[in-house]
C-alpha cells in the first residue's frame, strides 16, 4: 500500500496515469513529449508506477506498451472511501504485497494492443483458476449476483453463457483458442441492451507461482477492440475479477452488484 501512495505523490507520475487513462497502451516515445524531462527520467517514473502495480506492460515487437491497472486503485477506494459512503457492495481486497512481487510482462502473442489490461494475484493453483474461468457451473459463485453460467470452454467454438435470473442472455464467451491452464482467448459478446451488440475479444493469461502446486497464480486480463460506448466494461471486469479472487481464496460465493454500464 505504501508503494501506491508513494507513486501517486509525484505530479509527473500522476500526469502519466492521467495520460494512460485518456489513451491506454502508450509507449515510452508517446509519453516522453508530455513531460518536461529526459527520456531516462520518464523511464524512472514508469518503473516506480510499474513496481507499485499501477501500470502493467506488454511487449509488442521492439515496443513496450504501458497500461493503467485499475485494481490497486480500486482496492484503496474499497478500504477507506466506500465504507465511509456506505456503499452497498464491498469488493474483494487485493493482495498488494503479493502483487508487488510480480510485474513481469507476458510474452508477445498479439499484434494488436489491448484497450485495457488488468492484473492480479490469486492464492490458488492453476487447476482451480482454469476451472473457474471455463466451467459454467462456477459462474454463479463469483460473477454478478443472480447470473447463471451455461456451457464449458474446452474446444474451439464452445460457448459459455452468462444468463440473468429472468433467463435472458447477458454475455457470451466463445472459445477461440486455448493453451490449457495457461491462456484462454475468447470472444466477448454482450447482450445486456440488445441481442446484436458489437462483439470484442478477451485473453486470460495465467502464470503459476513458484510455491507448491504453482500457488499463487497471476491472472492477467487483456480486452481488445472494445466498441465505442462499451468502455464501461472495465468497471464490470474489476468487480468480476475481485469476486473471482475472493471465491477462489475463501471457498465462499462472492458476488458484487453490477455497476451501471452504458452501451
Amino acid at each position: 500500500m505504501d508503494m501506491i501512495f508513494k507513486a501517486l505523490g509525484d505530479p509527473a507520475r500522476r500526469l502519466i496515469l492521467d495520460s494512460l487513462r485518456a489513451k491506454d497502451g502508450q509507449t515510452l516515445s508517446e509519453l516522453e513529449p508530455q513531460l518536461e524531462m529526459t527520456r531516462f527520467g520518464v523511464m524512472k517514473h514508469l518503473g516506480v508506477l510499474e513496481q507499485a502495480g499501477l501500470i502493467v506492460t506488454r511487449k509488442q515487437g521492439r515496443f513496450k506498451h504501458h497500461h493503467l491497472n485499475a485494481l490497486p486503485l480500486q482496492e484503496a477506494i474499497d478500504r477507506w472511501i466506500e465504507p465511509l459512503l456506505a456503499k452497498p457492495a464491498a469488493r474483494a481486497m487485493i493482495d498488494l504485497k503479493t502483487k508487488l512481487e510480480g510485474g513481469t510482462a507476458m510474452p508477445e502473442t498479439d499484434t494488436e494492443t489491448p484497450d485495457f489490461v488488468m492484473e492480479t494475484f490469486i492464492n490458488c493453483g492453476q487447476d482451480a483458476l482454469w476451472a473457474a474461468l471455463t466451467e459454467g457451473e462456477q459462474v454463479p459463485l463469483y460473477h454478478f449476483p443472480g447470473f447463471v453460467g451455461r456451457g464449458t470452454l474446452s474446444e474451439a467454438g464452445d460457448t459459455l453463457d452468462m444468463v440473468a435470473p429472468d433467463d435472458n442472455l447477458i454475455l457470451r464467451h466463445k472459445l477461440v483458442k486455448a493453451t490449457p491452464k495457461t491462456r484462454l482467448d475468447v470472444t466477448f459478446e454482450p447482450h445486456w441492451v440488445e441481442p446484436n451488440m458489437e462483439a470484442s475479444r478477451c485473453s486470460f493469461l495465467i502464470t503459476p507461482g513458484a510455491g507448491a502446486d504453482g500457488i499463487p497464480c497471476k491472472l492477467r486480463l487483456e480486452h481488445f477492440s472494445i466498441p465505442a460506448g462499451q468502455e464501461g466494461v472495465a468497471e464490470g471486469w474489476a468487480r468480476v475479477l475481485s469476486g473471482l479472487k475472493s471465491y477462489l481464496e475463501t471457498g465462499k460465493q462472492t458476488n458484487f452488484a453490477q455497476a451501471e454500464v452504458d452501451a
